[in-house]
């Protein structure tokens, strides 16, 4: 479905299924409404999400490093449990997510301790708050908004500033294609200094919802020269076999992390 321009300026939205559908282009476009939209198609609410991630860390010259583990979320209490499964130094340690805490267990202390959304997930690219449901719309005001053309897609870049002190990056760009989807992201300091990039390869759907494949999160603070080319430090996260089953609730607990690891 081709994104154009009019005279008129049509609204892009209509209402189908579970609300706005992405549509063509307009001057009185509703961005905040395209947000809600692309929060809702990775939101989980009503049902529990499952699956397995695969986390490869690449530093330049120092080489890679994989974590693999179980990831459990229950959208609509806002928990999340996350079990390392691999490497085996690391076995068994866990994230408990409930409200805005985030509680880290160690199998080998056999302590919680808490943590912050904003801290750096196993010491990779990725954040605490990556694993959690997608709350644009709650979270930041656009401030601009244009069509560009990314790759194979059409997309709406959209630029976003942050209209509370919880999120980890205050300024954002973000690419949403036709379907709604985010394809790329930017996420910048108040200074407008760029962190970090974050790209999609694709989707799987499951239901009417829908689970990246693979992200790629580039920082752009580190790296290192490489040839006489500057290589920036990189994790790819790679997401299988993913459900929307319904969980015990007793998985979204301590107890299931202290359970787990042994």
């Amino acid at each position: 479905m081709k994104m154009r321009f009019d005279m008129k300026m049509k609204t892009i939205f209509v209402t189908a299924a579970l609300g706005l559908a992405f549509l063509s282009a307009a001057s009185a476009q509703d961005f905040k409404a395209m947000l809600r939209y692309a929060d809702s198609l990775v939101t989980y609410t009503g049902v529990d999400f499952s699956a397995e991630y695969t986390i490869v860390r690449d530093i330049p010259k120092q080489g890679m490093s994989t974590t693999e583990c179980a990831m459990f979320r229950r959208d609509s209490e806002k928990k999340y449990v996350i079990i390392i499964t691999k490497p085996d130094i690391n076995k068994g340690q866990g994230y408990l997510k409930m409200d805005d805490t985030v509680w880290f267990y160690d199998p080998e202390s056999r302590k919680f301790n808490s943590t912050s959304s904003r801290e750096r997930f196993q010491n990779s690219n990725a954040r605490n708050s990556d694993f959690t449901q997608s709350t644009m719309a709650q979270d930041y005001d656009v401030v601009s908004g244009k069509q560009v053309t990314l790759g194979i897609y059409k997309c709406w870049l959209l630029d976003l500033k942050a209209n509370n002190d919880r999120v980890e990056f205050p300024i954002m760009k973000i690419w949403i294609s036709e379907d709604g989807l985010v394809r790329k992201a930017e996420n910048y300091s108040l200074s407008g200094q760029l962190l970090r990039t974050m790209a999609v390869a694709g989707y799987q759907k499951i239901g009417e919802k829908f689970v990246p494949n693979k992200i790629l999160l580039v920082d752009n603070l580190a790296g290192a020269e490489v040839n006489g080319t500057f290589v920036h430090e990189k994790t790819q996260i790679t997401i299988n076999r993913p459900s929307l089953k319904t969980l015990p609730d007793s998985v979204f607990s301590k107890t299931f992390l202290e359970t787990s690891s042994r």
